[in-house]
């Protein structure tokens, strides 16, 4: 009975372990087909709108999906000046950088103290923030309008900018909380005790420790301030010299109709992406690092 029953306990095993890799396989293959059509679906509209920057505007209406058949680099020259996409850019950058450095300063600054302090109305505040990811942005434009002018901070560049940092605190707040939770305290009670304050204590040791999930959020509020277009409709609205790149693309496309330089628009369009192509391409790690930190510790 052993030597019989041995062979066929032997060959099922075979072919269940034939099995086992067949079906493995055939899910490997289908996994990796995912993939290459989720990176076409993701990739594709981004080349073809570099391409087609480089057409001019006759063989895209004539073609819109063909390749260019030489490079016409002069859209790029007539989208910077004529159509005034670098004045655009200039504006974006200044408010950009005033914004995200408000955003990151207070939000680090509101989430250390959250995180590490314990005192009366604690989690209150902590949920205040969390709620105000809740709350669209939308049903906040009519009050945000009436405080802007009652202050004369309409189509001004410090209005701008607190409006993009209290968009930006809720999910900054919340984001860094949970990550100043994760660090040790071993080392902050050290700090105090060698007689380092506060703020010495926040700037000097834990600010640095936090840098993972600081370039993170940074990373996250850069892509959201970068694209943000109905609040500088809202509050930005008067002076074209003052818009943001959204607002000076969305105005070049609406002009199209009358001018037809789409070889133009395609390169403002390029020319807003490569920013944010840049930025998530030199700090993917720390994005990725930060984003696993706290799970990991």
């Amino acid at each position: 009975m052993t030597t019989t029953t041995a062979p066929r306990a032997e060959s099922a095993d075979t072919s269940r372990r034939e099995g086992d890799s067949a079906s493995g396989a055939t899910l490997n293959v289908f996994s990796h087909a995912f993939l290459v059509l989720w990176v076409v679906l993701a990739a594709g509209p981004l080349i073809w709108v570099a391409l087609t920057a480089l057409r001019p505007s006759v063989e895209i209406l004539s073609d819109p999906m063909g390749w260019p058949t030489s490079f016409h680099w002069e859209n790029f020259t007539n989208a910077w000046t004529e159509a005034s996409i670098g004045q655009y850019a200039i504006n974006s950058v200044i408010i950009l950088a005033g914004s995200l450095t408000g955003t990151m300063l207070l939000g680090s600054m509101a989430a250390y103290v959250i995180a590490r302090f314990t005192f009366p109305g604690n989690r209150f505040i902590f949920m205040l923030f969390a709620g105000g990811m809740m709350f669209p942005v939308i049903l906040a434009l009519v009050p945000l309008f009436a405080v802007m002018e009652n202050f004369g901070l309409l189509d001004t560049r410090p209005g701008l900018m607190i409006a993009y940092i209290a968009y930006s605190l809720p999910f900054t707040v919340f984001f860094l909380t949970s990550f100043f939770r994760t660090l040790p305290t071993g080392v902050q009670e050290a700090a105090m005790v060698d007689g380092a304050s506060h703020t010495r204590t926040f700037f000097q040791i834990m600010l640095p420790m936090a840098k993972p999930g600081l370039v993170s959020i940074g990373i996250f509020n850069f892509l959201g301030q970068w694209n943000q277009y109905l609040l500088p409709l809202l509050l930005n609205n008067e002076e074209e010299s003052r818009y943001v790149l959204p607002q000076g693309l969305a105005t070049l496309a609406v002009s199209q109709g009358y001018r037809g330089d789409w070889g133009a628009l395609f390169a403002g369009l390029t020319i807003a992406m490569l920013p944010v192509l840049v930025v998530y391409a030199v700090f993917q790690r720390q994005v990725q690092a930060g984003l696993t930190a706290g799970a990991l510790k």
